[in-house]
């Protein structure tokens, strides 16, 4: 966290190994919307907080949420949580998480289990839209 940059182009890169693996952009400004793509806990190559998906899921929200800023809006322009969790004993600690950081600001948001995330350590992965009132 904390070495994102944005390009001219829109694009905001957060120097993470998926992003250039992978060919993606941290977050996309379009307009007055950020689209952010799935954070996950992964602070400097490794994944955080191994076994916590609350704490992953902070770690996660901070990393989108840091993206938003450096696209040019705020934790209350966010109008779409998405989060994916590989065991279903997750949700609820996922959505603590959410409600901590979200609850005042009510996005719409959608919870799905998967069968698993890139890296085995991850538990949680976040990604937020957020749009310019």
């Amino acid at each position: 966290m904390g070495n994102m940059s944005m390009e001219s182009t829109g694009r905001v890169f957060s120097g993470g190994i998926w992003e250039e693996r992978y060919g993606y952009a941290r977050a996309v400004v379009v307009g007055d919307r950020v689209i952010v793509s799935g954070c996950t806990a992964t602070v400097d190559g490794e994944v955080r907080h191994d076994g916590d998906a609350y704490l992953q899921s902070r770690t996660a929200m901070d990393i989108a949420l840091e993206a938003v800023e450096m696209g040019g809006l705020t934790r209350e322009d966010v109008v779409m949580v998405r989060y994916y969790v590989v065991e279903h004993g997750h949700f609820d600690q996922v959505g603590r998480a959410i409600g901590e950081v979200f609850g005042r600001v009510r996005p719409a948001c959608t919870g799905v289990r998967v069968a698993g995330l890139v890296d085995p350590k991850m538990l949680v992965e976040i990604e937020i839209e957020a749009l310019r009132a």
